[in-house]
Formats: C-alpha cells, structure tokens, sequence
C-alpha cells in the first residue's frame, strides 16, 4: 500500500477516501442527503459542492465494488503513464462534467438525484484507451477478451443508446459524457496522444 501512496498518490486516496465515505453512507444515511446531486438545487445555483461530493458515495454494495475494481484496474496505470497533476484533472473534471448535462437534463425535476463516481471513471477508462488502445480487456458478459478501444467503441454506443431509451434508473448521461470529457482532455493535457493513439491502431495492421 506504501508503494501505491508513493508511486501513484492521487488514485490511491481518491480509492481510500471513496471506499471510506460509501461505506460510512451505508451505515449514515442522512448523508446521502448531504451528498447526493440534485439537480434542481443545483441549477438553481444551490448545493453545487455535490457535483463532487456525489462521487464519494454509491447507492449499494455492488454499484460501490463494481466502480472501484474498474478504477483500480486503470486508475493506478494512468497516474503512473501520465503523471498525478494530469491525472488528477482527468479525474475532477470528468468527474465534475460529466453531471452537466444531467443538471441541465434534470432541471426542473425536484425528485430527481443521482450519485456514485461512474463519470469520473469513465474519464478515466477512456483517457486509458488512448494510451494503450490494444490492450486486452475482458468484460462481462462477452466470453472473450476484445481491445480496449474496440470496447470503447461499444461502449459509447450502449450509453448513448440507454441515455436516450433507459428505465433503469442508472445515469447513462454520466457515463457517455464522463467518457467524453476523458477524451477531451487528456487530448488537451497530453501533446501528441492522438498521434500515438492512431500509431498503436494502425501498426497493429500494417497501416
């Protein structure tokens, strides 16, 4: 763990203080109301600290254990190929932007919340596939490893489709838009990653 702290600072207190406030959300729930985002409050200029704040809290034990085995698995490599500053402006602001369309989205819906840090992951993941677009992943369902960037693809795909066509009660918007920003600003952050990202895809097929 020492070795974490030193090695990739921000993913590993982001991990542990994200892991810390779930749990001790299961046991409080008074603090989902103090952390959750809310939309109309928000809009109307109110609460706006839970553009953050509602990523240190997720709605069950699943949606808690399936978000940070995806953000340990690329987190702790991103920091360490592009550095904790980078990493740490991926991570806010996918986590920040990636609720901006759900404010806008969600307005004028008193009831409506949202929280967990699925955007910011998102961010994550994708800021991932650029670096390293060829590496293997294996996802459930599909019995067989496919390319990251390959996953990338179907993954923009499900969320924009959910996004407009969900029931599920789960922030599709998040995800896409999380995904999106990822993109977008490690581009901004990392000269040359566009380049890099179209090199490692077209040496793979003597392009």
């Amino acid at each position: 763990m020492i070795e974490y702290l030193i090695n990739t600072p921000v993913a590993s207190l982001i991990f542990i203080f994200t892991l810390v406030t779930s749990i001790y959300a299961f046991n409080d729930p008074s603090l989902y109301g103090k952390f959750m985002l809310h939309p109309y409050s928000v809009y109307r200029r109110s609460n706006v600290y839970t553009l953050i704040t509602s990523g240190l809290i997720h709605g069950s034990w699943m949606h808690l254990i399936f978000n940070m085995f995806t953000f340990y698995f690329f987190a702790f490599n991103l920091e360490a190929t592009v550095g904790s500053l980078r990493f740490g402006l991926i991570y806010f602001l996918g986590l920040i932007l990636s609720d901006i369309p759900s404010v806008i989205k969600h307005k004028d819906d008193f009831h409506y919340h949202s929280l967990g840090a699925s955007g910011a992951i998102s961010a994550v993941l994708f800021s991932y596939i650029l670096f390293y677009p060829l590496n293997t992943l294996m996802i459930f369902p599909l019995p067989i490893p496919i390319w990251s960037a390959l996953f990338g693809v179907l993954y923009l795909l499900y969320s924009y489709y959910m996004s407009k066509n969900s029931r599920d009660n789960i922030n599709h918007d998040a995800h896409l838009f999380g995904a999106i920003t990822g993109i977008i600003i490690t581009i901004l952050v990392v000269p040359g990653i566009v380049p890099h990202f179209l090199s490692a895809i077209t040496g793979r097929f003597g392009g």
